[in-house]
């Protein structure tokens, strides 16, 4: 999302300048354009050289330098996006008052693009009236903010103050700024990670899914412009954007539950590890030790995708995943027509280095009139692989 993209970006006299070598690799990485504007006072942080290597541009702090003059006014032309990371709280009061005795700070008054401010501080400094006023003025100005965080400070304090991380505002960037709108309008329900049925309060049945996979197919459908949910059973995985709706949920029952108030979406992938069967009765005590052997009786769970195919609505698509551990694509066909449903995505435990919990997946798409093999991918890529061959599905 981030290719051909012209981000300037302007660094001030904040410890926290070490953070924008990092930004800006992770920018270039991305296939972003980028050039730096630092201030004099920066320099005592993070040095124009490194900058100017990684950024593959000449670093400007002046706007007078060696008989020549730095445009302001073309520097905020050309971006697509002025980001100021780190602001200290003195360039912030300098921008809330329109201030202009810099390089950095001309080109924020004369900018017509977009601009967005990484604060950097120290607790009390940012919880000042003052400072409180002075971010006010700039949101009212159009500017967007991107929240401190809480964590250690310069000073050794720990609090509120410290600059976003290089990841959180590359992904704020992508996020209002580089999302596609091919799925605008679209809405996207996703499933992922995996249920757990109860035994007791302190035991379950459930299965090793990481749901891995779930959430890069979220991030996808996201990055292309579509209203995302994401219904998750328990995961330490987290999504790129916050724009994603996300619902937690434990059981199966929850997860039907959660599923069935988002049902009108115009596209549904099924990527969960739901349970095939749950304990018949929940013990309300832990359940003790008591001999060598021990059973619990089963009944099958609701069967969400089964549910989803069965009340397909017209101009509806629905996608499931078959993991399988044996006759593979076999069993992924009659799932395909059991389940009533637009492709079953087959992935199988015989594969290496794919299925739960690997970073990596290998998957087979099957429709009614195709299959489609593709190797192994990390799962972003395979993320993408399904959205791309979902849009050519639904978008005429």
């Amino acid at each position: 999302m981030m290719q051909g993209k012209k981000i300037l970006i302007g660094i001030t006299g904040s410890i926290a300048a070490y953070k924008s070598i990092i930004l800006i690799r992770l920018l270039i990485k991305a296939g972003a354009e980028v050039k730096v504007i630092i201030t004099d006072s920066a320099k005592n942080f993070v040095s124009p050289l490194v900058l100017s290597t990684l950024s593959k541009n000449k670093v400007l702090s002046t706007l007078f330098e060696d008989d020549e003059w730095s445009n302001h006014v073309a520097l905020g032309r050309w971006a697509d996006v002025f980001l100021i990371a780190p602001l200290t709280c003195n360039s912030l009061a300098k921008m809330a008052t329109a201030q202009c005795d810099n390089l950095l700070l001309a080109t924020y008054l004369s900018a017509t693009c977009k601009v967005v401010v990484v604060p950097a501080m120290d607790e009390d400094m940012w919880q000042h009236a003052a400072t409180k006023r002075n971010l006010s003025l700039l949101q009212k100005d159009g500017v967007l903010v991107i929240d401190v965080d809480n964590g250690e400070l310069a000073s050794g304090l720990y609090g509120n103050g410290r600059m976003a991380e290089p990841e959180a505002i590359f992904n704020f960037i992508e996020e209002n700024f580089c999302r596609e709108n091919i799925l605008a309008g679209k809405k996207v329900l996703v499933t992922a990670g995996p249920t757990y049925e109860a035994i007791d309060p302190v035991r379950f049945i459930g299965n090793y899914s990481s749901g891995k996979m779930g959430f890069a197919i979220a991030n996808a459908f996201y990055e292309k412009g579509a209203d995302v949910t994401l219904v998750t059973g328990p995961t330490s995985e987290q999504t790129y954007y916050k724009g994603i709706k996300i619902i937690s949920v434990i059981s199966s029952d929850d997860m039907f539950d959660a599923c069935i108030k988002h049902a009108a979406a115009d596209i549904i992938i099924m990527s969960a590890a739901v349970a095939d069967f749950k304990p018949i009765e929940k013990a309300s005590e832990k359940i003790k030790k008591g001999s060598n052997s021990f059973s619990i009786e089963l009944t099958a769970t609701k069967d969400i995708l089964y549910y989803f195919g069965v009340h397909k609505t017209v101009n509806q698509f629905i996608a499931g995943f078959a993991l399988e551990t044996n006759n593979e694509k076999e069993n992924a066909l009659k799932k395909l027509v059991n389940k009533k449903v637009d492709c079953i995505i087959l992935n199988s435990l015989n594969n290496p280095q794919s299925g739960f919990g690997y970073n990596t997946n290998t998957i087979t798409i099957l429709d009614n009139n195709s299959e489609l093999v593709f190797p192994t991918k990390a799962k972003k890529e395979v993320a993408a692989d399904i959205v791309h061959y979902i849009i050519q599905k639904v978008i005429v």
